[in-house]
């Protein structure tokens, strides 16, 4: 596929990401996608097999995004600062969007998973990345002596998420940051030895 095929299908995917986010992907009819990119039919089956086969494909490129987003929220001079800058990165994420879509891939845990395994096995994937890449930096708080080492790394990456997680769905069903603002600083009184 040449440099003029390869834009159209991101186009597509971009413009069907605003549908999916929003309205899920069962909820997406292939009517909703040809409206939204402005496409034909005959033109999205070109570079898509079907609703499914773009779904998993947008699941994938926003899984690569989200490393990328936590990578960057994962930055400090300290693992407890790393770990502070993601938590404070992920409050400010979806405020700015106000509270609209919530988490991809909590929504597809949620929508897929006893109806639809591929869906579900990306989600899967991806927290599973997550988590790995949480438990590094809290193993490093817990060495450094700044989160609390009752709980093994992985068991307090595996609450963060969980608690994130519940947190940007009530900040969604509300449209409200008091249930995610309440939610971070819960993780922080809990996971963070005060050295005062």
């Amino acid at each position: 596929m040449g440099f003029k095929g390869e834009k159209t299908r991101q186009k597509i995917l971009d413009e069907a990401a605003k549908l999916f986010h929003i309205k899920g992907f069962g909820a997406t009819s292939v009517n909703d996608l040809l409206h939204a990119t402005g496409m034909t039919k005959g033109s999205l089956y070109f570079h898509f097999r079907g609703k499914d086969d773009l779904g998993l494909e947008y699941l994938r490129q926003a899984g690569e995004k989200f490393m990328e987003f936590l990578d960057e929220g994962l930055q400090g001079s300290s693992a407890v600062e790393k770990l502070d800058n993601f938590l404070q990165k992920a409050f400010d994420h979806h405020r700015a969007k106000g509270f609209v879509g919530g988490c991809l891939f909590g929504n597809t845990a949620l929508e897929a998973s006893d109806t639809a395994p591929a869906f579900a096995e990306v989600a899967t994937a991806t927290f599973h990345q997550w988590r790995e890449k949480l438990a590094v930096i809290i193993q490093q708080a817990q060495e450094e002596g700044t989160v609390h080492g009752t709980r093994s790394a992985d068991e307090l990456a595996e609450f963060i998420i969980a608690a994130l997680e519940g947190g940007i769905m009530q900040s969604r069903l509300y449209k409200s940051d008091a249930p995610m603002k309440n939610c971070v600083e819960t993780l922080r009184m809990m996971l963070y030895i005060d050295k005062n």
